[in-house]
């Protein structure tokens, strides 16, 4: 018997998918490609909820889609090639992965209201309950998990 919540289709009697919901895409900079991440995001979402029954308000929504654009930004404006951009999902919880050419690692600054910019990474460590940045021969990777649970 098959029941439906919300358009979610649930199988009854099956268990959760064993593995996670994996999707990654690759930009190049061009104009477009930040608000081309936010929709991928969006669809992404949108089969986590359809396939994993996650419940994601539009708070979470919301979050998650500000996350995606402060690490798509933080590779566009720094980095000298193309990034990609990489998803994980679950029920409970959504990783964020961006990785780049720059081998910079970002900087996180003391909050300061008044400054004008330099905000990305403070916005993420708001958002996240993880970050990890780490260097790769060709660049770096920075992951951002964002619990999809209040």
């Amino acid at each position: 018997m098959t029941e439906y919540l919300d358009g979610a289709l649930i199988p009854t009697g099956a268990a959760d998918p064993v593995e996670p919901l994996r999707r990654a895409t690759q930009y190049t900079g061009e104009p477009g490609c930040i608000a081309d991440a936010r929709a991928f995001a969006e669809v992404f979402l949108e089969q986590l909820r359809s396939e994993w029954c996650a419940v994601i308000d539009a708070r979470s929504r919301g979050d998650l889609l500000l996350l995606v654009s402060e690490l798509v930004t933080n590779a566009d404006r720094h980095s000298h090639g193309p990034y990609v951009l990489d998803l994980e999902g679950s029920r409970d919880a959504v990783a964020v992965t961006v990785y780049d050419s720059s081998v910079a690692v970002p900087r996180r600054f003391v909050r300061d209201p008044g400054r004008v910019g330099g905000h990305g990474l403070e916005i993420v460590h708001a958002l996240a309950t993880e970050v990890i940045v780490e260097r790769v021969p060709v660049g770096k990777w920075i992951k951002a998990v964002f619990s999809l649970r209040p």
